[in-house]
């Protein structure tokens, strides 16, 4: 049985594998897109998204809308938030864009924070090469939604004909 066995070794004992995580999530924050295997950007999903997520759970807009009691509280769910990402986030000035740029950028998304765009094949080992980029914002187009809403109900009242 394959209990507890999540996640791909890739070749490295487990404070490389960290190590490497760490550099890898810390340079998709700050630059937005980077090339690398197909394996290792698929595990590096899983990290970024869950990054991005600790700096959604308070953002600054919600900062500023509280006082008293809740502030405190809010303030403190934060920093909690921020600790635990500076298990992945190895720079002060990254960790910083996510928790101030990056989470009131995906608030309204809910999740999937990442792309995945295969590149073909590296020269030299003919590995699989991957673009890992940071999605761009999400917005509810609503001029979108009602035109697509008024396409729906022309086309179920043609139907009924």
């Amino acid at each position: 049985m394959r209990h507890m066995k999540a996640g791909r070794k890739l070749g490295r004992n487990s404070s490389h594998r960290k190590a490497m995580y760490r550099n890898m999530v810390t340079s998709l924050m700050l630059h937005g897109r980077i090339r690398t295997t197909d394996a290792k950007a698929k595990e590096l999903r899983r990290i970024a998204d869950r990054v991005i997520t600790l700096g959604k759970r308070v953002p600054p807009s919600k900062l500023a809308a509280l006082d008293g009691e809740e502030l405190v509280k809010a303030q403190a769910e934060r920093v909690h938030a921020i600790r635990q990402a500076r298990k992945f986030i190895v720079d002060r000035d990254v960790l910083h864009r996510v928790f101030n740029e990056y989470s009131e950028r995906y608030q309204t998304r809910p999740g999937g924070y990442t792309r995945l765009v295969k590149l073909g094949f590296r020269t030299g080992d003919n590995a699989p090469m991957t673009l890992i980029e940071l999605m761009p914002a999400y917005e509810v187009d609503e001029s979108a939604t009602s035109s697509d809403d008024a396409a729906a109900a022309a086309v179920d009242e043609g139907g009924e004909e």
